[in-house]
């Protein structure tokens, strides 16, 4: 094992872990979060530190070795709305506030790849960019706002790691071939129609009758408009209408999850589903308000960068512990930076069942083996040394 690996703050990234998923914050409002990376980042050698947005933090670390590539390392830390129900001794002290979603613990693993590289200046060629990001969570997300700062202009590829549990602790898996997650879209609708007692539907336009049409309609864009391959899929998760059993009502409201791949068949799904809604009210005499939501874009892993990720990761956590991970149906705001750039996602095993990890990200019971923090530490301090060691 490399030496290095010896000077990983274990101890620290535990407690910064632990700090964070106490004190958790939404999303462009991590004031106190960007505040503690900012504080925790000036006592690490070696840093230029900046503040791009107003709660996002980069610590910029020039190598010492002569010229190279810049490198960057990025990790989140907003929190989610949601009230904490794992059963953890360092649970939120903030109400219906969670690290739901593991950002705690991948501004801990950050840090301490910073700690550990920050030491390490002589033996680097080129420059390190730690991104702190704020926002991953809400639409349009911190992630372009780092971008549209112009972080990223001298950045050659960027790298980052999510932590998942339902997978084996410590455990890295990598899309060597591509997308690695969907785009996410969708949209809210209100239909309005005409209400009437039930013993007179001749006097309404029932918004019932037309969103059960809609949600019929919609089906066919998945089936009937764009090809099987392009693996997109389109969920109606919310239909309300009515108030008694002889009373139709005057709206419907609809909600719709909308998941691709590629920017086509986005543009396709999203001008179908406009003309589908126009055409089935129409037809029906209703009328409509539709706030439709582009989201995050897919992420792309570019093949070679993924690659590289896989060969670091390997050396420091053996074979055993590196696989091929699929494509997730999930969105992230990394898809910003692998947009304007080459980039690598990776997603790493935070915990099993049997560990007491059987709760997936989002959920009020998350709670992941912290142990499994170390492994994306050794990760990205290995991208960066295969990269810019001399």
């Amino acid at each position: 094992m490399t030496s290095w690996v010896e000077q990983i703050p274990t101890e620290k990234i535990i407690e910064w872990r632990r700090h964070l998923h106490q004190n958790p914050e939404l999303s462009y409002k991590e004031f106190e979060t960007s505040q503690f990376i900012y504080d925790t980042l000036s006592t690490f050698p070696n840093l230029e530190i900046i503040r791009p947005t107003e709660t996002s933090v980069v610590a910029i670390l020039e190598g010492g070795a002569g010229e190279g590539k810049t490198i960057a390392l990025r990790g989140d830390m907003d929190a989610l709305p949601i009230m904490e129900e794992a059963d953890v001794e360092f649970k939120s002290t903030k109400d219906g506030i969670m690290h739901a979603c593991g950002h705690d613990t991948h501004v801990a693993m950050l840090l301490g790849a910073a700690k550990v590289l920050s030491k390490m200046k002589d033996e680097i060629k080129g420059k390190v960019k730690f991104i702190f990001q704020h926002a991953e969570e809400m639409v349009p997300g911190g992630a372009q706002e780092i971008v549209d700062a112009g972080v990223l202009k001298d950045v050659d590829e960027i790298y980052g790691i999510h932590i998942f549990p339902t997978m084996k602790a410590g455990s890295l898996g990598v899309v060597t071939t591509g997308y690695a997650t969907t785009a996410a879209d969708g949209f809210f609708l209100k239909i309005q129609g005409k209400g009437s007692h039930a013993s007179t539907p001749e006097l309404s336009i029932d918004p019932v009758v037309v969103g059960s049409q809609l949600v019929l309609a919609l089906q066919t864009i998945v089936s009937r408009n764009v090809k099987p391959s392009e693996m997109v899929a389109l969920s109606i998760g919310e239909f309300h209408s009515g108030q008694a059993a002889n009373i139709i009502a005057d709206t419907a409201r609809l909600s719709c999850s909308i998941r691709t791949i590629s920017e086509e068949a986005r543009d396709l799904v999203e001008k179908r589903v406009k003309e589908i809604i126009e055409n089935v009210t129409a037809a029906y005499g209703a009328t409509y308000e539709l706030d439709y939501v582009r989201g995050y874009s897919a992420l792309y892993n570019t093949p070679e960068l993924a690659q590289k990720a896989v060969a670091s990761a390997t050396k420091v956590l053996g074979e055993e512990l590196v696989y091929e991970s699929p494509m997730l149906m999930g969105s992230e705001d990394f898809s910003a930076y692998t947009k304007v750039g080459p980039g690598c996602f990776m997603f790493l095993g935070g915990g099993t069942d049997e560990d007491g990890c059987g709760y997936f990200n989002h959920h009020p019971k998350f709670k992941i083996v912290e142990e499994s923090m170390f492994n994306g530490t050794k990760v990205e301090v290995q991208v960066i040394l295969d990269l810019l060691g001399k």
